[in-house]
């Protein structure tokens, strides 16, 4: 398999789980089609339930920079090949 794809993969999935785990504790309230997020700036917790909006994306932001990392070490990578 081509390095440019398995780094692409690999930092994307690291990227992901960094999000993940750094993700910002957040409450979300709804009512009706009123909605209210409030976030702190310590790291969420294990205490479970739904991701907020602005967690997914917190944890796709990481993802694509680790994505992008990947790809770009997967040129390098490749480069050296040659």
């Amino acid at each position: 398999m081509n390095a440019k794809i398995v780094l692409l993969i690999v930092g994307l999935v690291v990227g992901g789980l960094a999000g993940y785990l750094t993700r910002p504790e957040a409450a979300e309230i709804k009512i009706g089609s009123f909605s209210l997020e409030v976030q702190s700036d310590a790291p969420a917790g294990t205490r479970g339930g739904s991701l907020t909006s602005g967690q997914m994306q917190h944890i796709g932001i990481f993802a694509v920079i680790g994505a992008v990392l990947g790809l770009g070490a997967g040129f390098v990578a490749d480069r050296r090949r040659a």
